[in-house]
């Protein structure tokens, strides 16, 4: 794209990324929550679901399935996207996931683009553990029975090849589903249009959209995040301080690394960082000790900076934002990162074309990998305050819950939010049930009691 044009909202940027499947890679470009995905249906059972007599849905490994067991140096696996899955090794199972609206007694298959050869394989529900055998070169298919799967809820199909004949145990493996419950509701990714299969593995994203007080010119944001231990799956990006032009929260980005990533949008609308011209490029003004800095794109381009820190789940961390217009057209961003009593700054950034203090206050959950969608993630968010230019602090006490387009969709459940006792939280992925309906409007009365006690004059 050659020209400058308006930045869209954070939800347009949420829900242009998802529809389009854009992939990144880069660790410092993560979603944030738009209000144009909170006007989308409010719960839309997704992945194009059936609900009839005598109905049959499919179940395809390439948005559903994850590898859950595998011998070391074994090449198996879905390839980036999920169009392609690699299925040799007796050693590998697979749990495929699909969510049901109410229990019901339904038979079961495997289907395969093409076999070259027999190939026997068990599919376990529950405590129940069937074989069966793939057989000829085409197509092919092979009948577990009939289950009972209880719900609603998810269900888990574990699948592991036993022995084969030909290169693979299936290709482009299916499961179908068949049941005579009255209108039964199956629901899963099956589409990859758009990247689908990508997303859908990944999981549904999930945003806190903050009330901020009327009339009021807002200059920092301040918020507080406690990850639950055990809640802190790979690939979680916990986002605190969102706002109209970026964001700033903290990462799992593997198992020996953990961020606390502050990144900014250039107004320029590319996903290229290449193309922004010089004259629309976000400049860094400042970094703190140990912060690396740079650019990003795939989702939107701009700054990034990030401090490499080995956060713990079960602590509370506070992290504080700065929106400040320069007067000359230009705004300036700082994020500030505090553990116990000290703080330390990240990064500054100017941004070109920008004339306003605080808009969109907001946090987020998502999960930035497609291999560990199947792992469940949750943390607190509390204690939100901002502060305006004549000085007065003003609590934040209602929050709008909405999601991505996996969420808004139908594509997965497995999400939610609401009050945690005087906060709010955030849950998504692990194929949990039921999901908390997309629109909904929390109110934590009383509102919010501890006023950040910070010298703002102090500050690195």
């Amino acid at each position: 794209m050659e020209s400058v044009r308006p930045l869209p909202s954070p939800l347009e940027r949420h829900a242009r990324t998802r529809r389009c499947g854009l992939r990144s890679r880069c660790a410092g470009r993560w979603l944030i929550v738009a209000w144009l995905c909170s006007l989308a249906p409010l719960f839309v059972q997704g992945g194009d679901p059936q609900a009839a007599d005598g109905a049959e849905w499919t179940v395809p490994f390439g948005g559903n399935a994850y590898e859950v067991a595998s011998k070391p140096g074994s090449n198996d696996g879905l390839e980036r996207g999920g169009a392609e899955v690699r299925w040799h090794d007796p050693e590998t199972t697979w749990s495929v996931w699909f969510h049901i609206d109410r229990s019901a007694d339904a038979a079961v298959e495997l289907v395969s683009a093409e076999t070259g050869g027999r190939a026997e394989v068990e599919l376990t529900i529950g405590d129940t553990a069937v074989s069966a055998e793939l057989s000829g070169d085409d197509r092919g298919s092979a009948p577990f029975g009939t289950f009972p799967l209880v719900g609603p809820g998810y269900v888990k199909a574990e699948i592991r090849g036993v022995r084969r004949e030909g290169g693979a145990f299936a290709s482009a493996p299916v499961l179908r589903i068949r049941s005579e419950t009255p209108e039964l509701v199956v629901t899963a990714v099956t589409t990859n249009d758009g990247g689908m299969y990508y997303w859908g593995r990944r999981g549904p994203s999930v945003h806190l959209g903050y009330s901020l007080p009327a009339e009021k010119e807002i200059e920092y944001a301040y918020g507080e995040v406690t990850v639950p231990e055990g809640e802190d799956a790979l690939g979680s990006f916990f986002m605190a301080n969102g706002f109209g032009e970026g964001y700033f929260g903290m990462q799992v980005n593997g198992l020996a690394e953990r961020r606390v990533l502050f990144s900014v949008w250039s107004p320029f609308t590319t996903d290229d960082p290449t193309k922004v011209p010089e004259a629309d490029r976000v400049a860094l003004l400042r970094k703190g000790e140990g912060v690396r800095t740079g650019e990003f794109g795939n989702e939107g381009s701009g700054g990034q900076s990030f401090l490499v820190h080995p956060w713990k789940a079960g602590l509370t961390y506070r992290f504080l934002t700065r929106v400040e217009p320069t007067g000359d057209g230009t705004t300036t961003y700082t994020s500030w990162f505090g553990e116990g009593d000290a703080w330390r700054l990240i990064a500054s950034f100017r941004r070109p074309r920008t004339d306003r203090h605080l808009t969109g206050f907001h946090s987020f959950l998502e999960n930035f990998l497609d291999t560990t969608g199947n792992v469940g993630r949750r943390a607190r968010y509390a204690n939100q305050w901002v502060r305006d230019t004549e000085g007065t602090w003003h609590p934040i006490s209602t929050a709008r819950f909405t999601g991505d387009a996996t969420a808004s969709g139908g594509h997965r459940l497995d999400y939610a939010g609401g009050i945690e006792g005087d906060g709010f939280f955030l849950r998504n992925c692990g194929f949990f049930s039921p999901p908390v309906k997309l629109g909904s409007v929390f109110t934590l009365d009383p509102p919010p009691a501890k006023r950040p006690a910070i010298d703002l004059e102090a500050l690195p």
